[in-house]
């Protein structure tokens, strides 16, 4: 396990986890504990047996309250600092957004402002019953910019985005489910078991036709004039020429499990 204060990261299998450890203060985030994020992500893209990356939060309170206010008046005080603090942000949110592989929210508890844009960064979200989420922007006077937003509307659409937004509220895991903000919920003592069954799920499917699924999808949401059609393309074609193309087909035919190695 590889660790610093805040943050922890660790290897299972295929699957990559990334902790967000900072539990007295419902895992708000700081300054350190992005940029941390930012290297375990990286280490995990560049490692080949990892397929699969799950982000949760520590202490079985919060997934990710966001942004660590105590930390406001040293970090966000002024231009500079919050200029900093933001790209930080954006720097760790984008290499999970862009990350090449999957990625898994496992909420447990409070996902909350800074919690809920990460957990729009991960391909998938699984919460537990008791889990809440919110944005409380207007009630702090902060202001989201197009791109935070967007991957809001992407998932909830335009109306569920305004209602999010309008009221900064907290909603219950039926209501998020009923959005479309998380994908599922579960019982509260299933979560590690049901998470850990659907990245190993992933992690045993052709690598290769994965990658494409979530590139593709990724340009899907683009604007039309941004959208790199060449590359989906070329992904598909991956697919098509590779040897997982064949072991999969045989091991269809002979009735086993295949063994895909993304090549």
């Amino acid at each position: 396990m590889t660790q610093t204060d805040k943050m922890l990261s660790r290897k299972e299998g295929g699957v990559g986890y990334l902790t967000f450890n900072n539990p007295e203060r419902h895992n708000a985030v700081s300054l350190e504990m992005w940029e941390a994020a930012s290297g375990f992500l990286e280490d995990f893209a560049r490692d080949e047996n990892v397929r699969v990356v799950v982000l949760t939060g520590a202490g079985g309170k919060a997934f990710v309250s966001g942004a660590d206010i105590s930390k406001f008046e040293s970090e966000r005080s002024n231009k500079e600092a919050v200029d900093r603090y933001n790209v930080s942000v954006d720097k760790a949110n984008a290499a999970v957004y862009d990350f090449p592989k999957p990625t898994i929210a496992m909420i447990r508890g409070y996902c909350i402002g800074g919690g809920v844009g990460l957990a729009l960064c991960c391909d998938l979200r699984i919460c537990t019953e008791g889990s809440k989420f919110g944005v409380p922007a207007a009630k702090l006077g902060l202001g989201y910019g197009y791109t935070g937003l967007k991957k809001l509307v992407d998932v909830v659409g335009p109306s569920f985005a305004k209602e999010i937004f309008f009221t900064a509220r907290q909603f219950d895991a039926k209501e998020a489910q009923g959005m479309g903000l998380v994908n599922r919920v579960v019982a509260d003592g299933e979560l590690e078991k049901y998470v850990k069954d659907y990245a190993d799920t992933i992690a045993g499917n052709a690598p290769l036709t994965v990658k494409a699924a979530k590139f593709v999808v990724g340009e899907v949401v683009k604007d039309e004039s941004k959208r790199d059609i060449k590359r989906c393309a070329e992904l598909v074609a991956n697919c098509f020429a590779s040897k997982d193309y064949i072991e999969g087909r045989k091991a269809f035919m002979e009735k086993r499990k295949p063994a895909f190695t993304g090549t």
